[in-house]
């Protein structure tokens, strides 16, 4: 894998770990899924994260199994995952491990906490133990086994591994502190007896490690020296240390580093969910190509490249927020856009007859396959006559004004082909459309007709004998909101049109499209040759995305009668692109041309950020102004590209906002006094009226809260108002943490310290 070379907060610690000397230089990173089953895409933002930071500083990456819980792990998802790590394009050559590898170790560091007086056996049901804990408030109670002698804890210990005790008559916990204010910490499970079937050890063993227990002592044993995780387990950090602290020494020895991890929109990333998706079959299986998972993404026909640039482009962040959507698909359309070739297939077809065409004449047209560099792959043969078919959509007999496809008595130019008018409409027994009868312009071979008039539409169509039936799968988004799993049952969000099969009719050439290959369907979108239901000669098509984002003006498009769709541009003549233009206003304007070097060779960005910035002098003069007064010039330029350009919407020059107080802006949320949530509204503030942010932060009362009443008010109100996932988090699971700090976040219109936020809750929920 090759990576570009990333700037962040985690390259920085490592930056600095090795200009300090420490772990004698190396950097190892690790991957350490549960196989409980399939990887979706926030696991290959961190797959992509270890293993390039692995490569970027010359260390070793590690695919670890956490396989500690034998009831939900199976080979067949240890089988998935190294697929899927392998796709991405990531190698970890002879280090791949599991947790079982280290269970006769990992039983040996218990006894050792066992003697030093530091772990012992409780005998009373979980539910007592959760109970004993406390809450944020209040401190726990000691557990009425805590003070049994290391002798007796021994002999329960090896007990429970011999297999003499039954599934919850005991655990072992660790020894530390039932007050203390870090609620995992009061005395936290280290084992639990489970009697069951394990993919690899077998029935050899009957107890098996907690994950904070496991986790720390697998990077300790393989001499990880970044053990980077997502920020639910940011406060199992203190745990993380205190198993490496008791049980060393390490050299080197294991750190734990948090980052935000990836929440997208319009789907669902918890493993529990999806599993629950494929066994209700309200998909195909795990790897149905509406799902986030890399198998689903895969078989709907996105690239690796797609994925990895996705992953640049959203950055590594200290703070969870949901992104859009809409950057993963653009990212897809920009991967696809240069590797699939131009075909033309009809998904709803109408059948037109050529009435001035001869009756048994076809003529075989060239067409390109890259109408923009036809040199790129040469042309092809495809077959004109007198029967075609268009799409149906493409046919109006009550047009709007603009409408500029075809309609009676109107003209439009086919693809490649001929200018045809529409002269007469037949219908079926119940008044349907059935056919159109047309006529051709035969001065108009290759679409132009011979007198230079001007002709409003083109379409693309196939020949009616010709073409060949294929299915046609059109893939949307699996959920109709935007957060499907923030209330209530994420199952009655569902996108029922997600996929809609369809009869297609594709042209001679696409019918022996191989599996695996991709193609745009010219003015319909990005389709992939299913690999796993394809025959020769029987393609089926999975819709990769459209070619334009359709639910960015889901409200208007609503609103909107279907006829009014505005054409694609003519696939002959394609409108410049803008990264395009952006290089020739450079090409132009030497000032520009020496900013987009500059700004990669000292500041450090992109060639995307430094081309989006340079596209003209006005965007270039307020970065550097703002760059000005805040020199972390990454920074500056993701929230001038990500966040400003979207609310300036005529550019920076008319806004009242200054470059050198959009520089203070970011400085403040680069100090921490502001949360990024806080910080939206106040950029969208002084995008409306300018001014001093500071000033505007104090009027707006955007400061941030780190603790105090009002963050415990707040704790409350969303508590009480969560009994029920409260109660389901208490039974153990925790991933629900999440919901509720995305909540009390919204309580606090988003000024609250995310790290409090998880704090306050971790230690209130118990």
């Amino acid at each position: 894998m090759q990576t570009r070379r990333r700037s962040n907060f985690l390259t920085d610690i490592i930056d600095a770990d090795l200009a300090a000397g420490k772990n004698r230089g190396l950097v190892v990173t690790r991957f350490p899924p549960e196989p409980n089953g399939f990887l979706h895409i926030g696991h290959a933002k961190s797959i992509l994260l270890n293993f390039g930071l692995a490569e970027q500083y010359g260390g070793r990456a590690h695919l670890r199994f956490d396989d500690t819980n034998p009831t939900t792990e199976e080979t067949l998802y240890v089988e998935s995952i190294q697929e899927d790590v392998r796709w991405l394009g990531c190698d970890w050559g002879k280090h791949l491990y599991y947790a079982s590898d280290y269970f006769e170790q990992m039983y040996e560091c218990a006894v050792r906490l066992i003697r030093e007086g530091k772990a012992y056996v409780d005998s009373q049901p979980v539910e007592a133990i959760r109970g004993q804990r406390g809450a944020f408030e209040r401190p726990g109670t000691n557990s009425p086994f805590r003070d049994r002698s290391a002798d007796e804890n021994l002999d329960l210990f090896r007990r429970m591994r011999a297999g003499e005790l039954p599934d919850g008559s005991c655990v072992l916990r660790a020894k530390i502190d039932m007050a203390h204010p870090n609620v995992l910490l009061r005395d936290p499970l280290l084992y639990r007896i489970r009697h069951a079937h394990h993919h690899r050890t077998l029935d050899r063993w009957c107890i098996y490690p907690m994950y904070d227990y496991a986790h720390p002592l697998e990077d300790g044993f393989e001499g990880v020296t970044h053990s980077i995780c997502t920020l639910e387990f940011e406060s199992n950090r203190a745990m993380y240390d205190w198993v490496l602290d008791n049980l060393g020494p390490w050299d080197p020895r294991p750190h734990q580093y948090e980052f935000a991890r990836l929440a997208l929109g319009y789907t669902v990333m918890s493993k529990r969910k999806l599993l629950q998706l494929v066994a209700e079959k309200r998909v195909s299986g795990w790897d149905d190509p509406r799902l986030p998972t890399i198998a689903g993404l895969r078989r709907r026909g996105v690239t690796k490249e797609a994925i990895r640039e996705f992953a640049e482009l959203i950055g590594v962040a200290k703070n969870n927020s949901i992104v859009d959507i809409g950057k993963l698909e653009f990212c897809i359309r920009q991967d696809l856009e240069g590797r699939a070739p131009r075909g033309m297939a009809v998904l709803n077809p109408l059948k037109v007859v050529l009435s001035n065409w001869p009756q048994d004449r076809v003529e075989e047209l060239e067409i390109a396959w890259w109408p923009a560099e036809p040199e790129k792959a040469g042309l092809r043969g495809v077959p004109f006559g007198r029967e075609l078919f268009i799409e149906r959509e493409d046919f109006s007999e009550s047009p709007p004004a603009d409408w500029k496809r075809l309609a009676p008595g109107r003209e439009v130019r086919l693809i490649g082909a001929y200018v045809v008018r529409c002269a007469e409409v037949v219908r079926g027994p119940a008044g349907e459309v059935r056919e159109l009868r047309c006529t051709y312009d035969a001065s108009s071979k290759g679409g132009e007709p011979a007198d230079k008039r001007k002709i409003p539409g083109t379409l693309h169509w196939v020949h009616a004998g010709r073409s060949a039936e294929v299915e046609a799968r059109l893939y949307d988004r699996l959920f109709r909101v935007g957060l499907p799993d923030a209330e209530g049952d994420f199952l009655q969000h569902m996108n029922p049109e997600s996929l809609v099969v369809m009869k297609a009719r594709v042209e001679p050439a696409l019918a022996e499209a191989a599996p695996g290959t991709r193609w745009q369907f010219l003015r319909q979108g990005y389709f992939f040759v299913d690999p796993v239901d394809s025959r020769p000669g029987a393609p089926v098509f999975n819709r990769v995305i459209g070619l334009r984002d359709t639910w960015a003006k889901a409200t208007e498009q609503l609103e909107r009668k279907p006829e009014k769709k505005k054409p694609e541009p003519k696939p002959a003549a394609p409108k410049k692109g803008r990264a395009e233009a952006r290089a020739e206003v450079r090409a132009g304007n030497p000032e520009l041309a020496s900013r987009y070097a500059r700004y990669q060779s000292e500041l450090t960005l992109s060639a995307d950020e430094a081309d989006l910035l340079t596209g003209d002098l006005a965007t270039a003069e307020f970065f550097d102004a703002a760059v000005s007064r805040h020199g972390n010039a990454k920074l500056v330029a993701r929230w001038l590209l990500n966040d400003l350009l979207g609310l300036a919407k005529k550019g920076l020059e008319g806004l009242p906002l200054r470059g050198e107080d959009f520089g203070r802006f970011v400085a403040l949320l680069d100090s921490g006094r502001i949360a990024p949530a806080a910080g939206k509204t106040l950029l969208a503030r002084l995008v409306e009226q300018g001014g001093d942010p500071q000033r505007l932060v104090n009027e707006l009362g955007l400061g941030k809260v780190a603790d105090g009443a009002a963050l415990a008010e707040a704790v409350g109100r969303v508590l009480d108002s969560h009994a029920a996932e409260v109660a389901r988090y208490r039974a153990g699971e925790k991933k629900l943490l999440g919901v509720f700090i995305g909540a009390v976040m919204k309580e606090m219109q988003g000024v609250a310290d995310a790290a409090a936020v998880r704090k306050a809750l971790a230690d209130r929920l118990g």
